[in-house]
């Protein structure tokens, strides 16, 4: 098995579309509904769920990351295009750097370090 993506459900594309749009550049696919980028071998999109409104009560829940070579220039290539930040780049561990992000609906995304 191999995990190929991250799907975040929202009450609002639009914003969310813009916000990674921002970040990540425009959309690989999307079909006015939902948007997908991809981001390596992976790729992250949003899109419409009948079961999420408002803000994400609990943000920490589930985090997403994004494997960087480096997280210090990737950091501020994030915050400089309007990423909001949560925590800054710290050294988890020996060479093992992590940054936190926010999007719109309060959903976690991290740049770390390669394992």
């Amino acid at each position: 098995m191999r995990l190929s993506s991250v799907m975040i459900g929202t009450a609002d594309t639009q914003p969310l579309v813009e916000y990674y749009t921002k970040l990540f550049g425009e959309p690989r696919w999307q079909d006015g509904t939902f948007a997908g980028w991809e981001l390596g071998d992976g790729g992250v999109a949003v899109g419409p769920h009948d079961k999420v409104s408002g803000k994400n009560a609990h943000p920490g829940r589930v985090i997403w990351n994004i494997e960087s070579a480096d997280v210090q220039a990737d950091f501020a290539r994030l915050r400089d295009a309007g990423g909001t930040v949560v925590l800054e780049p710290y050294e988890a561990g020996p060479g093992m750097w992590v940054a936190t992000f926010a999007d719109p609906d309060d959903n976690y995304f991290q740049l770390v370090s390669p394992m």
